[in-house]
């Protein structure tokens, strides 16, 4: 089920609403758990009971943790254990045709195989799932023995597509108590209705651009051309994920949660290192918390931390997908990142905002070519379309898009900074009283879902791209 479906906005969403409401506190828990396994199974009917194997599997390897406590060695190994196990289930399903290809590419041999179809959101229940095997055993958290928390911690419905990236310490004490209110319900819903413009207002006008642009072979699009595609794409890939990620925020306010803010204007950033501490910020956290401080993080050599960036960023583009161009994609900026620590960071420090601000939108642009791409033999015949190595400088279809989609960049441009969100303060302010300013609010964010349910009845319901990852 998809967040941007009218089944989800006027039947699902309402009817678990209304009876999480209605029951009793000590209810809570499951209706929500039930909810999240219908939300999964609508789509995912076979991929459910992976899930809810995942859920027993790490319920229990906490379990046997938390007995082995005093015992190190034993613990440590139950610890290898449950990771082994997860990341075997994982490792299967995403990367075991890339393997297979792998092997048959390099090695005079023809392995056949089946290629399964990818469970949807395994890559970020998986993270979650280790989140709380590594929290119980550092003694960040409690194992839990309640198994329907751990159950509903690992497949809450907000959160289980596309996340963000909850870690299990973080919420730990919300699986037990949290506050409810309508002011909850009200700042959430504002959350899911500005996610909800971003994805189909924003995004999808840009992926119908992209495609177009996407379906040109590579080597035939001139500079603007192939320049207009991958700025298209940074806004598409923006919109709808940042998007997801505010509606998920949204969702979890209504239901009592509390998730930390998953983008930050990331497009606003004056290094590379500044952008990924702007976007998906969980997942960046994640991997901080999970395998760069255990490697040793930046409390070693030099050549150590080289290596445990390099480390990181290598399992990051692999997490992306099991393809050539995201493994390309993670060396890339985990080499970027190791530069601008230790060879030109603080010379460009120095120079002016403007420059900084240009550097970085060039290197971002250039990664997302890597992130797009079918095959890293696609991203390498495009980049060179973008120094002027396809079709000349100009066509007519760059400047046709150009001048037929101005306005929708110049939404975009606005949007990927907190000019929205200043605006719609800027309009509510102009009334004295409190009561004025909401009931201008709440028009305002009526009228937003409006249009946007508008655009969704006539138009495609597009599923979000980091469904895939």
């Amino acid at each position: 089920m998809l967040f941007n479906s009218i089944t989800f906005l006027f039947l699902f969403l309402p009817v678990v609403l209304a009876v999480y409401y209605i029951v009793p506190f000590k209810l809570k828990n499951i209706v929500l758990l039930i909810a999240s396994l219908l939300f999964y199974a609508w789509g995912e009917p076979v991929y459910v009971l992976l899930l809810i194997l995942s859920t027993l599997f790490n319920y229990f390897c906490g379990l046997d943790i938390k007995a082995r406590e005093k015992e190190p060695r034993r613990a440590r190994l139950s610890v290898i254990f449950a990771l082994t196990g997860n990341l075997l289930i994982l490792g299967f399903f995403k990367y075991y045709a890339f393997l297979i290809e792998t092997v048959n590419a390099i090695l005079p041999t023809d392995i056949p195989y089946r290629e399964l179809a990818l469970p949807v959101g395994i890559s970020f229940y998986t993270l979650q799932a280790i989140s709380y095997i590594l929290d119980v055993y550092w003694k960040k958290a409690e194992v839990q023995r309640n198994l329907l928390c751990l159950a509903l911690y690992i497949s809450m419905f907000p959160k289980l597509i596309a996340g963000p990236v909850v870690r299990y310490a973080d919420i730990e004490d919300q699986l037990r108590h949290r506050r409810l209110s309508m002011g909850r319900i009200g700042s959430g819903s504002m959350y899911f209705i500005i996610g909800l413009a971003k994805k189909i207002l924003i995004a999808d006008a840009a992926g119908t651009v992209f495609a177009d642009i996407a379906a040109m072979p590579a080597g035939e699009l001139s500079v603007l051309t192939a320049w207009t595609g991958v700025v298209t794409y940074a806004f598409q890939i923006y919109f709808d994920f940042s998007g997801y990620s505010d509606m998920a925020l949204g969702l979890g306010k209504m239901f009592g949660f509390e998730f930390r803010k998953n983008f930050d204007y990331p497009y606003l950033s004056r290094s590379v290192t500044e952008f990924w501490q702007r976007w998906h910020i969980s997942l960046g956290a994640w991997f901080r918390e999970y395998v760069y401080i255990p490697l040793g993080g930046n409390q070693c050599t030099v050549s150590r931390n080289i290596f445990n960036l390099m480390a990181v960023w290598l399992l990051t583009g692999m997490w992306h997908g099991a393809a050539w161009n995201y493994i390309a994609w993670g060396v890339y900026y985990g080499a970027l990142l190791v530069i601008e620590k230790y060879v030109w960071g603080a010379l460009m420090e120095e120079l002016p905002k403007i420059i900084q601000h240009i550097y970085t939108a060039i290197i971002v642009l250039v990664g997302w070519v890597f992130f797009f791409s079918p095959s890293l033999g696609y991203a390498m015949r495009y980049l060179l379309s973008m120094i002027g190595g396809g079709a000349g400088f100009a066509d007519a279809k760059g400047v046709f898009i150009l001048l037929t989609h101005w306005l929708f960049y110049v939404i975009a441009v606005a949007g990927s900074s907190s000019f929205g969100i200043r605006l719609i303060k800027g309009a509510t302010g102009v009334f004295r009283s409190q009561a004025a300013q909401m009931a201008a609010g709440a028009v305002i964010f009526i009228g937003i879902f409006l249009i946007s349910v508008a655009f969704l009845v006539t138009d495609t319901v597009n599923p979000f791209l980091y469904f895939r990852f």
